[in-house]
């Protein structure tokens, strides 16, 4: 482990099995009092809200589309888009992230988080710009970090909560979090749903133990059992998400969650700067890392604790 830290920018690395911590470190002057980063993994936690959410009846179906619920969405493109296709990352709606000249995600930055836009337009406006579609929804994966921003409507919508009231209603409390979360907000009030989240190290851990245990917390369902496994599995009649099918690193997708290939299940919540959550369920095995670089060799580091942990 010595090793592997020296080689790699890591701000915070915890290894669990279950209620066992195996491993806690910090690097780079980080303590286990610090709200780390989170990046995109934030975006599977709007995922776990939306499962919660279904269980409760406030979203009766994620068959529906997004302005059933929203009467802002009304008649664009992605008020159009059933809300599990969101979920899979496949709208079929243009939004430009992953190429260097098409920077969507900058103007929806510049509009919605930092509400520069030059008509201030709003959260639902700065969302609804991007309306126009390549493809049928459902058919090809294509990653945007909009459509958890989408998504994060449909919840305030439907339950008539804030994202961190819901957050810490029905998960943070439950699974006795030791740290209050924080959470960025853009200029209308509403939580940017797809980055800049922060929690204690302990307290990633703590929801990557309850993903482990497909949403049950000590005996206790937080999140519904059947939802864990449809969001953290694709099915052979989705075969662009599978792993293997062009997603970066060989990875298939869920519901707003990576999936790891192999004849195991596992899967994790990932962010560009090398935050991970990594999850085995068989095991109970979780491993969360925050750092300020992403580097391949943490899927080495993953492999090698499920072969010494994972049974």
């Amino acid at each position: 482990m010595d090793d592997y830290l020296s080689r790699n920018p890591v701000t915070g690395l915890l290894i669990a099995k279950d209620d066992t911590i195996l491993l806690e470190r910090y690097q780079y002057g980080r303590t286990d009092k610090d709200r780390q980063f989170s990046g995109s993994m934030v975006k599977s936690i709007v995922g776990l809200l939306i499962g919660i959410a279904v269980s409760e009846g406030a979203i009766r179906s994620i068959g529906d589309t997004t302005e059933t619920y929203v009467p802002g969405f009304r008649g664009t493109e992605y008020g159009k888009t059933p809300i599990r296709d969101l979920l899979h990352m496949s709208s079929g709606v243009k939004f430009g992230e992953e190429d260097d000249n098409e920077r969507d995600l900058d103007r929806l930055w510049i509009d919605m988080v930092l509400g520069l836009g030059s008509s201030n337009q709003g959260t639902i406006n700065s969302i609804t710009q991007f309306n126009d579609r390549l493809v049928t929804p459902g058919t090809r994966f294509r990653y945007a970090s909009i459509e958890p921003d989408v998504l994060s409507i449909v919840l305030r919508y439907a339950t008539g909560k804030s994202l961190a009231e819901y957050l810490h209603e029905k998960v943070w409390a439950a699974i006795g979090t030791e740290a209050d979360a924080v959470w960025l907000l853009d200029a209308e009030g509403f939580e940017v749903a797809h980055t800049f989240f922060g929690a204690v190290l302990r307290d990633y851990a703590r929801l990557g133990r309850l993903l482990a245990h497909d949403g049950a917390w000590e005996g206790k369902q937080i999140a519904p059992a059947r939802w864990m496994m449809e969001a953290t599995t694709a099915r052979e009649a989705d075969a662009y998400l599978l792993p293997g099918r062009g997603n970066p690193r060989a990875l298939g997708y869920g519901y707003l969650m990576w999936l790891l290939p192999g004849n195991r299940r596992q899967f994790a919540l990932i962010s560009g700067r090398g935050q991970f959550i990594v999850v085995d369920p068989p095991s109970k095995l979780v491993m969360v890392q925050t750092a300020v670089e992403t580097k391949d060799e943490v899927w080495s580091l993953w492999a090698a604790l499920v072969r010494k942990f994972g049974e």
